[in-house]
């Protein structure tokens, strides 16, 4: 639990498996730094912002510490995250991303997508500090749980205004976990992930 200048408060959800998902990351490859190898990371990214209509959208790996935005789409098509970096993060790539800030680490904790339409109807996520940072209104998400059960992170739309994302919103950004997390496995067994038109271009 955190205390705010605002007085409100925000509860972020302990998280007992950090240690063994920072041990996963590690394995896999990911969650530590931007390379070419997130370059497919960036067009999920865009994937989830034009299926979602959304401003920014992010593919979300989150260790015991922080987050890292593996994939990242702001509206600027900023790849390096200045808008989030200016806003909130701090860090000079503007990947990262403390744990206490943002609905990933909930979602995470949950193992299960969160459909806020608006954040400030909710007391426990109206007080999160990407709401005064960066004008964050709304947040759709869903875990990225791999082969071995790990939840890795998460993909996730975000809007600065409320959004109604509806069933439609859920059963989209669901679909785009699991699309990704086949894309994971199939990576870690150095197989070619399954072609369903991406990463674009890719083909039977």
């Amino acid at each position: 639990m955190t205390s705010f200048a605002t007085g409100r408060m925000l509860l972020t959800p302990p998280d007992p498996h950090g240690p063994a998902r920072a041990r996963r990351l590690r394995r896999l490859d990911l969650g530590e730094r931007p390379d070419a190898t997130f370059d497919t990371f960036d067009a999920f990214a865009d994937k989830v912002a034009h299926l979602t209509s959304s401003p920014f959208s992010m593919v979300n790996f989150i260790d015991e510490n922080r987050q890292f935005f593996a994939g990242l789409h702001t509206p600027a098509g900023d790849r390096g995250g200045r808008a989030l970096q200016a806003a909130a993060c701090g860090h000079r790539s503007g990947r990262y991303l403390a744990r206490d800030h943002g609905y990933c680490p909930h979602v995470l904790v949950r193992r299960k997508a969160l459909v806020l339409d608006d954040v400030c109807d909710y007391p426990r996520f109206a007080g999160n500090p990407v709401v005064d940072d960066i004008g964050i209104r709304s947040y759709l998400g869903a875990p990225l749980i791999d082969r071995t059960g790990t939840a890795l992170g998460t993909v996730c739309a975000v809007d600065t205004v409320p959004r109604p994302w509806g069933r439609a919103g859920l059963d989209t950004i669901k679909a785009l976990a699991q699309e990704l997390v086949l894309h994971i496995d199939h990576r870690e067994s150095r197989r070619p992930p399954p072609a369903e038109g991406w990463p674009p271009g890719a083909g039977p």
